[in-house]
């Protein structure tokens, strides 16, 4: 069993973007990435990649409690780092401390202000023409500038410490199911995932949504695995299905529904006939007197909806300006294939795409990771393993199949929540990795090197600059 990132692996992905990168400039060289996206591509790639080998083999002798230390003060460290580097390009590059097109930031960043500004009722007031589904991040951001002062670093140090503490929990999730050494390696990718400081240093929800997934995910796996009764366990998984509800309905809707998948088919080994009957009471219960009517029409209204919504969303899209022509072919059925695998990297100059041009080396870091996490949840169907990890493979898995039917399909700020838990199947492939096997790495990284080529051509050709 492998308990470390392989170095063949590292060098070949880094060749493989670099390769990738110079035929997509090769084929498309009037739409060649300007070098600063090109230097945050290379760098995020180098940066991941060489680390994750060096420190999955050097962290592998300290003890569990050194380990959980050094991660989470290492995680914490990168993270500030990059929040203050990555204020100072912004207001560098748009002269505002946001990401390029921020318009969910300004909305946000106005919003967090009103409760230390005007105070409580205002907040109040101005939250009342908001839906429930976006109104849990005005209030959290409203309480932190409350408390710390409304300038957006003070939100976003606070994310820092959020994402860090979300490392420490993948490790202590991958270890209870999979294992020490695929532990450390989750916990690793974690901390070296560029897409993770991303939104450590933008005013957006995703980092507080990730961190409840884990949070879920970690402390309901920690009742289930427990051979004790353990009925308060079950408060803090409660509070962050609630809490998800305000933030996104079509997650909190995949939580509840995990935690149910996973009480019913959790092996009787794992988890006693008694145990799951107690627990499925316990828990409806529970959410039948605090989930409100606004939730559950919220939760009909998307379901109801799912196929015109994403229907009508990419038609659109197409008609939009700058929009995508091909964006109106665009099902279900076309992005189930390659779910797990996408978004795509950008490598070719799109007007008003600096956020996913500047993203291309840390989707590239994801297609090459998803073929390990493909080949990990394969291993587990084909052993009839699953049924040990029924809860985050029902997170993880379900949630991609609401996005297959949604309009953000491709969208890497939507696929960003459940990223984490990929990275520990990713993981815990890699250590299942037999020698012979090795070799379909190889022909992975030539199919995501073709992925993303074409990706380019119809990024390009959609919109008539070819």
């Amino acid at each position: 069993m492998l308990t470390y990132f392989p170095k063949c692996f590292s060098s070949r992905a880094i060749y493989c973007y670099l390769i990738t990168l110079a035929l997509v400039s090769l084929f498309f060289m009037d739409r060649v990435l300007p070098f600063q996206f090109i230097l945050f591509g290379i760098v995020a790639v180098m940066v991941f990649f060489v680390l994750s080998t060096k420190l999955t083999m050097e962290w592998r002798r300290f003890k569990p409690e050194t380990f959980t230390k050094k991660l989470f003060v290492i995680a914490l460290v990168v993270r500030i780092v990059y929040v203050f580097f990555i204020y100072l390009y912004y207001v560098a590059m748009t002269g505002e401390p946001h990401a390029f097109h921020a318009g969910d930031e300004y909305v946000y960043q106005t919003l967090g202000r009103i409760w230390h500004d005007n105070g409580f009722e205002e907040m109040r007031s101005s939250m009342a023409y908001e839906e429930l589904s976006d109104s849990g991040y005005p209030w959290w951001l409203g309480l932190v500038y409350l408390l710390f002062g409304p300038h957006v670093l003070a939100g976003r140090l606070i994310k820092c410490f959020i994402d860090a503490f979300s490392c420490v929990l993948m490790y202590n999730l991958a270890k209870r199911n999979f294992g020490d050494a695929a532990g450390r390696i989750t916990a690793i990718f974690c901390m070296l995932m560029p897409n993770m400081w991303y939104y450590c240093g933008v005013t957006l929800k995703e980092t507080e949504m990730a961190f409840m997934v884990v949070l879920f995910a970690e402390r309901a796996d920690a009742v289930l695995h427990s051979p004790k009764i353990k009925i308060t366990g079950l408060i803090i998984p409660a509070l962050c299905v609630l809490a998800m509800f305000t933030f996104r309905t079509a997650l909190g809707a995949v939580m509840f529904a995990s935690l149910a998948a996973a009480l019913i088919f959790s092996t009787s080994k794992q988890l006693q006939m008694w145990k799951k009957v107690l627990y499925s009471a316990v828990f409806a219960i529970w959410m039948f007197l605090t989930v409100g009517v606004e939730i559950v029409q919220e939760t009909q209204q998307l379901w109801e909806g799912r196929t015109t919504n994403q229907t009508e969303g990419y038609e659109w899209r197409s008609k939009r300006e700058g929009g995508n022509q091909f964006a109106k072919y665009a099902t279900g059925a076309v992005f189930a294939p390659a779910i797990f695998t996408i978004p795509f990297s950008s490598m070719v100059y799109i007007e008003n795409q600096e956020n996913q041009m500047m993203m291309n080396g840390a989707n590239f870091i994801k297609n090459v990771l998803s073929g390990l996490t493909i080949f990990a949840l394969f291993l587990l169907l084909l052993s009839g393993d699953w049924r040990n990890h029924v809860l985050p493979i029902a997170l993880t898995c379900g949630y991609l199949v609401v996005l297959v039917f949604s309009n953000f399909a491709h969208s890497e700020r939507f696929h960003f929540p459940v990223l984490a838990l990929e990275l520990m199947f990713a993981a815990y492939g890699v250590t299942q990795l037999k020698n012979k096997q090795k070799r379909w790495f190889v022909i992975w990284l030539v199919i995501i090197c073709a992925a993303n080529i074409a990706w380019a051509w119809i990024k390009l050709a959609g919109r008539g600059l070819t």
